[in-house]
């Protein structure tokens, strides 16, 4: 059965990727698996992951150039990258995968739950934020809606109330989804819950004077 939540594996061997899809069976997610960088950059070019688990050593394009060429288009940036590194010289590949824009790294062969664990995380980050988003286009329609049926309203008392409530409510949208934004990148983003509680305090206020 396909899922909606789609997980990129890169690993130039084919036993590695037929490991990951074992190991991610077990969670709501669709794993697509490709070979190459090369691959891995055409696969992203139409398609939406929630997360890339990319191996570092790869014939040809290496995992770290990869993650260089997705971190510099505007339409993957964003994408979370869990780098897979054998055993042996850690240190090094660790500071050139988070340099490359890794939020995480795992040792191969790696725990299977630790492995799952991680993903999960990733993956309900990334259902949260589409239903933000989604609940965010809503609303910004919806304040769109009110703003011209309040203007179109002769005399009516609280049309000015509401109206001036907008660019508010637009605002305090717009800080939830840049701590948002910067969740799916790998930063903290310790203010997403106070953020929240102020776009729920804007709401209530739009709400009663509409």
């Amino acid at each position: 059965m396909p899922h909606d939540t789609r997980i990129l594996a890169v690993d130039d061997r084919e036993e590695n990727l037929t490991a990951l899809s074992a190991v991610l069976d077990a969670l709501p997610v669709e794993v697509v698996p490709v070979s190459s960088g090369q691959a891995a950059l055409k696969e992203l070019l139409s398609d939406d992951f929630a997360l890339i688990l990319l191996d570092v050593v790869m014939p040809g394009m290496d995992g770290f150039e990869t993650a260089q060429h997705i971190k510099a288009r505007p339409r993957t940036r964003d994408i979370p990258i869990i780098f897979l590194t054998a055993a042996g010289g850690e240190s090094e590949q660790a500071y050139r995968g988070y340099a490359a824009g890794a939020v995480d790294f795992l040792t191969k062969p790696f725990d299977p739950w630790l492995l799952r664990a991680k993903v999960s995380v990733f993956v309900d980050l990334h259902r949260s934020n589409l239903e933000l988003r989604r609940q965010a286009a809503l609303l910004r329609r919806t304040i769109a809606g009110n703003g011209a049926a309040g203007a179109g309203l002769d005399g009516a008392p609280d049309a000015a109330a509401c109206e001036g409530l907008l660019p508010e409510l637009d605002r305090r949208l717009a800080e939830v989804e840049d701590a948002l934004a910067r969740m799916r990148s790998g930063e903290p983003s310790d203010d997403l819950e106070a953020r929240v509680a102020d776009l729920r305090l804007a709401l209530d206020a739009f709400s009663a004077g509409s």
